[in-house]
């Protein structure tokens, strides 16, 4: 009897894949078996590639002498700790009765990979083959994917991809690693008195080091600039005030340096509201009390009243969602990225590992059927109840949310109104993570906030002050941002999860909003005081473990030519699916330290160190530029615009010449130097201080073979 196979790429998944097809299986040991079909599954990778010394034993020990190490032709292994799963799907896919394989690995390019090793390494031939790509695990969506299966041979591009990813991490892995640990290894082990020290170089992972220690190294850098600003304090004439109001109702607003100033352009300032001397601001307040009577007299210029309208945010895609979490529950991106695969795991919410934040055209007319699911639940009923009377959601698909050129794999996070019972079930952590999902998605179909801003220009003499309030019209989509687990203080005062969002803060001017309505032009005032505040420049931010998440995604932002910006829009460093497990390995490796309770990431002295090793002998490894043209390379491949060959070519080719130049140059005194420089910054003491070049070994590397036995353990 002919049979078709499903085989998912978890046990949990395949369990979805079985109860849509509403069979009746009875479960074996690694597969459920039904009359005609068979549902199986991998247990994430069961096939990997195989380490250098698979090739010649020769390897098995680091040399100099052996790289650049570059197989012509890659060899593949069957992973020990799966072996027996990966021999009972090996035994299914090549049953003579299998007719069909349904590939049900997760939709993208890694599940992409692990199918394709799996069938390689099976010797599966002669079988159709047809690709499920699905958006959630819905029944409805799993069905829809099995009707609307393509041939596996139309993700070949994408399979090019998977491979030459794979190949790029592996060659600059081995050849990189094992060259600059060669090299200068032994120096960072005999400074920091270790017992061995290893420098694992990755194309990602080095490249987000950089760009945390470049933070750092900004920071101490950098030199605060104190400035001082005048803040007048002023209140309506006796006469003009509101009877109503109390009769000490002042407000401040703030001088600014504007045309027809005598401060106007001039050098003594910081920016256009500030001086950089404590004795400028001093010599204004004195002006400001000088002169003629009548010109002292503050005077109500302009009363600008100007309307703002902030639309909903887009949808979430993994990189924004790791941020928020990050923000708001103190979460790495790791534990985001789990949640949001529980959620999709229990039908919850749609695919999470995800670039795109809009709708597909098609999603966009069935997005009436999320919303019904929802109206489940108590707390969004309300919200629901409008979207669904007003009919909003009818005309999302002509929208800013809507938009299938933005959408390569997958379009973002949303709920899918779908599992709700299992949500009881889930930790409180992954609930929360639900509502900002939820109520991110529900915002969209409300209409935008509506602000009414005034800004206050008051003249005395030459000078003017300004003074702003906003305040809220209406509250449009930010009635559904009002979240559960943030504080009602909070809310109000912007600091909860909007706010943040907005990239807005409070502006705290010194003036209420009622009493900004009641000033009219040419309204004369009485100056109570003039005071000096001063300030200072901030250092820029470290990094937390979202921003860096949402720095690797917009890489772009980090180089300053245009037109290769240009270029690699939207491919960024690493993808949704690698970056949350880089930077754990930062974190494991000890290159990068951080602070579980607020999320901080600084880097270590180790980390530091091994960056000064890479910047001096393969320093494009340490550059978004390169790093994120590799990605859009990959990308280009995946498109069909670049060939497989191609790109093999030029990665071979980038291979050889930087490991020869590692293999040809030696930086070990100028960075024992370094080291020394970098130490102090640390508390850890260095528990040896002999010079270092008197323990690093040969100059070729090898070192002696007393040593190198001992402290590479025959790596």
């Amino acid at each position: 009897m002919p049979k078709r196979v499903f085989i998912a790429e978890k046990p949990s998944v395949a369990r979805q894949f079985a109860d849509a097809l509403g069979i009746q299986f009875r479960s074996r040991d690694g597969y459920m078996e039904g009359p005609d079909t068979i549902v199986t599954w991998c247990v994430g990778h069961l096939v990997t590639m195989c380490y250098p010394d698979a090739y010649d034993e020769k390897y098995k020990r680091w040399s100099l002498s052996t790289i650049p190490f570059i197989p012509e032709q890659y060899r593949y292994q069957v992973i020990d700790s799966v072996k027996k799963q990966f021999n009972i799907v090996k035994k299914i896919l090549t049953d003579p009765d299998v007719e069909t394989i349904y590939v049900c690995t997760d939709s993208g390019r890694e599940g992409e990979y692990i199918y394709r090793l799996v069938a390689q390494e099976a010797g599966v031939t002669g079988r159709d083959q047809k690709r499920v790509w699905i958006d959630s695990q819905t029944r409805e969506e799993i069905l829809r994917g099995i009707r609307e299966a393509k041939p596996e041979s139309e993700y070949d591009n994408l399979g090019a991809a998977a491979y030459l990813r794979a190949k790029e991490d592996y060659l600059m892995g081995i050849n990189f690693s094992r060259a600059l640990t060669l090299k200068y290894g032994n120096g960072i082990r005999d400074f920091l008195g270790q017992d061995r020290c290893v420098i694992a170089v990755g194309r990602v992972m080095t490249c987000v080091l950089g760009m945390v220690v470049r933070r750092e190294r900004e920071i101490r850098d950098f030199v605060k600039t104190p400035f001082y600003r005048v803040i007048g304090t002023f209140r309506p004439l006796d006469g003009q005030a509101d009877p109503q109001a109390p009769e000490t109702e002042s407000f401040q607003a703030e001088w600014k340096s504007m045309e027809g100033s005598i401060y106007f352009n001039s050098p003594r300032l910081y920016k256009d509201s500030g001086f950089l001397k404590e004795e400028d601001a001093k010599a204004l307040i004195a002006y400001l009390r000088e002169g003629p009577a009548e010109e002292r007299i503050p005077v109500v210029e302009s009363v600008s009243r100007k309307k703002e309208t902030r639309r909903p945010p887009l949808l979430y895609n993994l990189a924004e969602l790791q941020n928020d979490c990050s923000r708001f529950f103190k979460i790495s991106p790791d534990q985001t990225l789990q949640a949001a695969q529980e959620l999709y795991e229990k039908k919850l919410t749609t695919y999470p590992r995800t670039d795109a934040r809009v709708l597909s055209s098609a999603v966009a007319k069935e997005i009436g059927k999320n919303l019904k699911g929802l109206s489940r639940l108590p707390m969004y009923l309300p919200y629901l109840r409008r979207i669904l009377e007003s009919g909003s959601y009818q005309k999302i698909g002509a929208t800013r949310y809507t938009n299938d050129k933005a959408i390569t794999d997958h379009y973002a996070i949303i709920p899918t109104g779908d599992g709700l019972q299992a949500l009881s079930s889930c930790s409180p952590t992954v609930q929360k993570v639900y509502e900002l999902i939820v109520r991110r998605f529900l915002a969209i179909f409300y209409p935008p906030a509506v602000f009414d801003r005034i800004t206050l220009t008051v003249r005395v003499r030459t000078e003017r002050f300004i003074a702003q309030v906003k305040t809220c019209r209406e509250k449009g989509y930010l009635e559904v941002m009002e979240y559960s687990f943030f504080d009602k203080k909070k809310q109000e005062d912007g600091s909860g999860a909007e706010g943040t969002d907005s990239g807005e803060k409070p502006e705290d001017t010194g003036i209420s909003a009622a009493m900004a309505a009641r000033l009219r032009k040419n309204m004369h005032l009485t100056a109570e005081d003039y005071t000096i505040k001063k300030g200072e420049t901030s250092p820029p931010k470290r990094y937390n473990s979202g921003s860096i998440i949402l720095a690797m995604e917009n890489a772009g932002q980090l180089i300053e030519e245009e037109e290769l910006r240009e270029q690699i829009r939207g491919s960024g460093i690493g993808t949704s699916a690698t970056r949350a497990e880089i930077l754990k390995k930062l974190v494991a490796n000890r290159y990068l330290a951080l602070n579980k309770k607020t999320q901080i990431i600084t880097p270590t002295q180790l980390g530091e160190m091994i960056y000064d090793t890479v910047d001096c002998s393969i320093r494009s490894l340490l550059d978004p530029k390169l790093t994120a043209s590799w990605e859009m390379g990959l990308t280009r491949v995946a498109e069909g615009t670049v060939t497989e060959a191609e790109y093999l070519e030029k990665l071979n080719g980038f291979v050889a010449r930087r490991t020869n130049y590692v293999k040809e140059s030696d930086f070990g005194m100028a960075l024992q130097q370094q080291y020394r420089k970098n130490a102090v910054y640390y508390k850890q003491v260095r528990k040896s201080t002999a010079p270092a070049e008197k323990k690093t070994g040969t100059a070729d590397g090898t070192g002696s073979r007393k040593r190198r036995k001992k402290k590479t353990g025959g790596i």
